[in-house]
């Protein structure tokens, strides 16, 4: 992030002193406070301040445990800034900065959206009331900038500078959970302060009383990383023009005093301290697939779930986390022998049709990887990744992975689920169905046997005619093709979807190509052989066996390549050593026609006398 945003000196308060008692956050919100006598409520009756509910500052942990995992929290804040591309949104950009009160870390969003004028940040920010008593600022319109910035960390300070035709307008609000448990407050206060831009110059904008402009200004530099109102108006100087910045400090930290975001372990991302990086597999190089499949990283990299967190590509926005651009990648396109879908969900009797398009498909990485699951989109965004609607445990819809955008039914509050409704487990029944039927059509073309009877008997009578190779050489085969479209670091990128290896090496296994043809119209499978493990009429494969085979193919594609290798260093010295050969004999030729023009010469001189 820019200077600015860890720029100024340390000054009184802020510092370590100034942190809660209790850094974790899913223990933060045990705690008591004293309840306000009685005294106080007929007071605020009297004052006329007693027209409103009020909120405990218990709330604000209470509100932000609907986020269970911190990506989604940010996830929201992202969705802000996604949000302010109709206003002129080019980037939003996430990093680390410093407060250089006590030297603790502080994560960082910026934009460069429309920003937002004071009303609207208190819109933004309030719950209950801010410190400016005018009613017409005072509401609560949204909740999710809350819930995320409390969820990531005890305090938020929000610097945003909105540009409306000739009115220029600065405006900074502090939500601090650290202030309103230290002072034992009992309702929440959200101190703000508002400035204009007047003749070139920065001057206060005073809605209520002076008073409460410098009460504001006083409790802000008290409980901010900022010591001086200088340094508060030095983070609007990377604001060109209109957007916002937001800086969240005392970050949640797990049981072991760590903090639960990890900025250490590579520079160019955010990672989740505590995530289960464990993987399956059976070898070394099995779990490495695993472990840098997108459907594994995301868990706890926040560049690989952003990476699929929006359907649909930017053309002129980006994510900028740690200083590198976020590449985006679109999940439909990394599938094999993908096939469309049309799905129309009945919403409801009295409702336009609604038409959804699934898009489903192997993993470029089967039948080695064994992820499968549903991608759910809802306007865009990412809710539910590789949602598993089928149980664990069973070989049907191994490495099937779909994705859609379902904008019929509505997402949890932490949009990291759908609210349980009779359409949204229709919906379930639905791509659980779609999967299973995928798998039954095409199976074959990982390495299983055709489930439908009829395809079997097919799929036996052309390996049958195909030559019908001995057991040996077609498990070697077999196996080997079951990787074929694997495009990882493990296989070279010639292996593809269309090599047939074995069967066709002679040209006799045309009628199973023919046959592939028939079941994938235009797209050209790989050849199987007939002694391929046998799942039964289920589609069933003991993991077990899975495993091994798994194990096996990586070792003969292995081997292949080093023998490959091998025949290659052997024809270039076969090569060399037949040029030197030509040479050679070349040489010879010409001394043996030196030596005769030699031995003639000798011939015509005559002898001495």
């Amino acid at each position: 992030m820019p200077a600015a945003m860890a720029g100024g000196t340390g000054g009184a308060g802020g510092g370590g002193s100034r942190a809660l008692d209790c850094r974790s956050f899913w223990k933060a919100g045990a705690f008591e406070s004293a309840s306000a006598p009685p005294r106080e409520f007929h007071d605020a009756l009297e004052a006329g301040d007693f027209d409103r509910a009020r909120v405990h500052p218990k709330f604000l942990h209470t509100n932000a445990t609907s986020h269970k995992w911190a990506f989604g929290a940010i996830a929201e804040l992202l969705d802000n800034a996604v949000d302010e591309i109709c206003n002129g949104a080019t980037f939003i950009k996430v990093d680390k900065s410093v407060n250089l009160k006590d030297n603790s870390t502080m994560l960082v969003f910026q934009d460069d959206g429309g920003g937002m004028d004071p009303e609207g940040v208190r819109r933004c920010m309030s719950l209950g009331f801010s410190t400016k008593k005018s009613k017409k600022t005072i509401g609560q319109y949204g909740n999710g900038f809350k819930t995320s910035t409390m969820r990531l960390g005890a305090d938020a300070i929000v610097f945003t500078r909105a540009n409306r035709g000739s009115n220029v307008t600065l405006s900074i609000g502090l939500l601090s959970y650290t202030f309103l448990r230290r002072t034992m407050k009992d309702d929440i206060v959200v101190p703000m302060l508002d400035f204009k831009i007047q003749d070139g110059h920065i001057v206060p904008l005073v809605y209520g009383s002076q008073g409460d402009w410098d009460s504001s200004l006083k409790i802000i530099l008290e409980w901010s990383p900022f010591s001086s109102k200088e340094e508060l108006l030095q983070q609007f100087k990377d604001i060109v023009s209109h957007g916002t910045k937001v800086a969240i400090y005392n970050l949640w930290m797990n049981d072991d005093g760590l903090l639960e975001l990890d900025f250490e372990d590579d520079d160019e991302d955010i990672l989740l301290r505590d995530q289960d990086k464990a993987s399956g597999g059976v070898t070394k190089a099995q779990k490495e697939i695993v472990q840098q499949h997108i459907s594994h990283r995301l868990r706890f990299s926040l560049r690989a779930y952003t990476s699929i967190l929006y359907l649909k590509k930017f053309e002129n926005f980006q994510i900028i986390l740690r200083g590198k651009p976020v590449e985006q990648i679109r999940i439909a396109d990394e599938l094999k022998f993908k096939k469309l879908v049309t799905y129309k969900p009945q919403v409801a009797h009295d409702s336009q049709v609604v038409s959804v398009k699934v898009d489903v498909g192997f993993a470029k990485e089967a039948p080695v990887l064994g992820i499968f699951g549903m991608n759910v989109y809802h306007k865009n965004r990412l809710i539910m990744p590789f949602w598993k609607v089928l149980q664990e445990g069973s070989s049907r819809g191994r490495s099937v992975v779909g994705v859609l955008e379902a904008n019929f039914i509505e997402p949890a509050h932490d949009k990291q689920d759908f609210e349980r409704t009779p359409l949204f487990i229709r919906l379930e029944a639905k791509l659980r169905q779609i999967i299973l039927d995928y798998w039954k059509e095409k199976c074959h073309l990982i390495g299983y046997q055709p489930v439908d009877p009829q395809l079997r008997s097919q799929y036996k009578a052309a390996l049958k005619d195909s030559g019908n190779p001995g057991p040996k050489s077609q498990q070697k085969a077999s196996t080997s093709r079951r990787t074929g479209g694997h495009t990882s670091n493990l296989l070279p990128e010639t292996y593809d979807d269309t090599e047939v290896i074995g069967l066709t090496a002679n040209g006799s296994g045309s009628r199973v190509r023919s046959f592939g043809q028939a079941q994938e119209n235009s797209m050209e499978p790989v050849g199987l052989d007939e002694n391929s493990v046998d799942i039964g009429s289920e589609g069933a494969l003991d993991p077990n066996i899975m495993e091994k085979l798994s194990e096996e193919n990586i070792g003969l594609f292995t081997r292949r390549e080093e023998l490959r290798q091998r025949d290659t260093q052997l024809r270039q010295t076969v090569g060399e050593l037949e040029q030197q050969l030509a040479e050679t004999k070349k040489k010879c030729a010409q001394l043996a026609d030196d030596l005769r023009i030699r031995k003639s010469q000798q011939q015509q001189q005559p002898p001495y006398i």
